[in-house]
C-alpha cells in the first residue's frame, strides 16, 4: 500500500471539491492537522472513516486504497462491505474505551481512597486498614499498566497467543470477576513488595 499515492489522490480529490483541509476536517470530524497528515501520506485514515470519505467524494474504498480512479460509481456490494468493516471497527474501539474507562474509575477510586486514608491517618489505628489502604495505591500502579496494555495492543496479542488467557475468557462472567479481583490483589502485592523492597519507596 503507497500512503503517499493514497495522500496525493486524497489532495486531488478534496481540490476537485475545491474546499480546504479544514473544512474537509470539519465535515468528519476529525482535526485539520488530520487530514493534512493523510495527504501528505504521512498517516492512513481510519477504516472507520472511509466509508464516509469515499461518499463525500464520490468514490469507492478500492479506489482510495489504491490511490487512483477506477470507476465513478461506488459498487453496492463493497459500499456494504466496507460500511461492515466500519461498524466491526466501531465496535473493537467501543469495546476498549470502555475497558479504559473501568480502569480508570478503578485506579481513580483506589487513589482517592489512598488519599483519604493519608490524610486522616486513620489507618494507623487499625492494621486492616493500613492494609487496605496500601493494596490501593499499589492498585493505582495496577490500573495505569492495565491501561497501558490495552491502548498498546499489548493484551489483544497475549489472549491470541495463551492458552491461558483463552481458558480464562470461556468461564462464567461472575467467576471471571471473582477471579480478576484475586489476580488484582496478587499483582498489587508483588508490585507492593517490589517498590518496597527493591526501590525502596
Amino acid at each position: 500500500m503507497d500512503q503517499v499515492k493514497i495522500g496525493n489522490f486524497l489532495k486531488r480529490l478534496r481540490k476537485e471539491k475545491g474546499i480546504t483541509q479544514e473544512q474537509m476536517a470539519e465535515v468528519l470530524n476529525v482535526s485539520g492537522r488530520t487530514v493534512s497528515r493523510w495527504e501528505n501520506g504521512k498517516n492512513m485514515p481510519d477504516i472507520s472513516l472511509l466509508v464516509d470519505i469515499a461518499q463525500f467524494y464520490e468514490v469507492s474504498i478500492s479506489e482510495i486504497i489504491g490511490g487512483e480512479r477506477k470507476s465513478e460509481i461506488m459498487n453496492k456490494e463493497e459500499k456494504e462491505i466496507a460500511e461492515k468493516m466500519s461498524d466491526y471497527a466501531t465496535a473493537e474501539k467501543e469495546k476498549i474505551f470502555k475497558e479504559i474507562r473501568l480502569q480508570s474509575i478503578l485506579g481513580l477510586c483506589a487513589m482517592i481512597l489512598y488519599f483519604i486514608f493519608d490524610t486522616t491517618g486513620v489507618y494507623r489505628y487499625n492494621v486492616v486498614l493500613e492494609k487496605f489502604m496500601y493494596y490501593c495505591e499499589t492498585l493505582v500502579y495496577v490500573t495505569i499498566i492495565m491501561m497501558a496494555a490495552y491502548t498498546t495492543g499489548s493484551l489483544a496479542r497475549l489472549r491470541k497467543s495463551n492458552g491461558i488467557v483463552k481458558l480464562f475468557e470461556s468461564l462464567p462472567k461472575s467467576i471471571r470477576y471473582i477471579v480478576a479481583v484475586v489476580i488484582a490483589f496478587g499483582v498489587a502485592a508483588v508490585i507492593k513488595l517490589f517498590l518496597v523492597k527493591v526501590l525502596g519507596l
